[in-house]
């Protein structure tokens, strides 16, 4: 289903103009081909993520056992058994946020290039808008079981203390043989913990791409003046989304942008 884009543009405000963009149908041209590839190579995984966050049933009953019973060694055993495999679960969604942050630079840099007005970013670039879209949809799915999961900041903090417990028995103080680095879990530990930690990525990955493309050096670009704010009005006209746009910096078309849900 296509979305009803209406522009109204900096140069002639008064007058409105009809853009219609298949999100459904859209594919990639010669021109968007390169980048196009590149962010689909990441996207490819981004539904099997969802399916294995959407199963992620972690391990609270063996956790709880093996706090109440400490002494039990079999409890302790079962408690690591099942909280390993979750937290290499853990560890490859976020290395795909890392792949995610990695590719948005790049997809925000064609779509906010200065070479093109923002109509004709619209008409020209829809492969590469609908795969923004579907970023966007991804990260509001991920960070939706995020947040209806509690096991999953459960499972890793009993993770750490139990590598951390390892440490302090072991003579040369290394945990026993695991795949995740502590400085990995590290930076996981702050990445959960964090509400959504999706949306926190593509905030800051868009709010340091907005930084950059706002450097003094690109004073002669015209970002803030063709780009524009997007109101988001979802509703069904004729099969259509209305989404009415208004022109406005980069920033606040992005910032927004971010927080919408695009609808297929």
């Amino acid at each position: 289903m296509g979305n009803l884009l209406r522009v109204l543009t900096k140069d002639d405000s008064t007058k409105n103009y009809d853009a219609y963009v298949d999100f459904e149908n859209a594919q990639p041209t010669e021109k968007e081909i390169d980048v196009w590839t590149q962010v689909n190579e990441v996207l490819l995984c981004s539904n099997s993520i969802l399916a294995d966050m959407a199963s992620y049933h972690g391990a609270a009953e063996e956790i709880r056992l093996a706090i109440s019973f400490p002494q039990n060694q079999e409890h302790q055993e079962n408690a690591w058994a099942a909280v390993y495999p979750m937290v290499l679960k853990l560890k490859e969604f976020y290395e795909f946020s890392i792949s995610l942050e990695n590719v948005i630079p790049t997809l925000l840099r064609e779509l906010c290039s200065s070479n093109m007005t923002s109509r004709q970013h619209l008409e020209t670039q829809q492969a590469l808008f609908k795969q923004f879209a579907e970023i966007l949809d991804f990260v509001l799915k991920f960070d939706d079981y995020k947040m209806t999961t509690p096991a999953i900041q459960n499972d890793f903090s009993y993770y750490r203390r139990t590598v951390s417990r390892q440490r302090m028995t072991n003579e040369d103080g290394e945990a026993g043989e695991t795949e995740v680095s502590n400085e990995t879990a590290n930076r996981m530990s702050l990445f959960y913990a964090h509400a959504t930690p999706m949306l926190k990525m593509l905030s800051d990955t868009t709010t340091k791409f907005v930084t950059q493309v706002r450097h003094p050096t690109h004073r002669h670009s015209s970002y803030s003046s063709s780009s524009f704010v997007p109101f988001l009005r979802m509703g069904n006209h004729g099969g259509r989304g209305n989404l009415q746009l208004f022109s406005h910096s980069v920033f606040e078309f992005y910032f927004i942008l971010s927080f919408l849900y695009i609808i297929y």
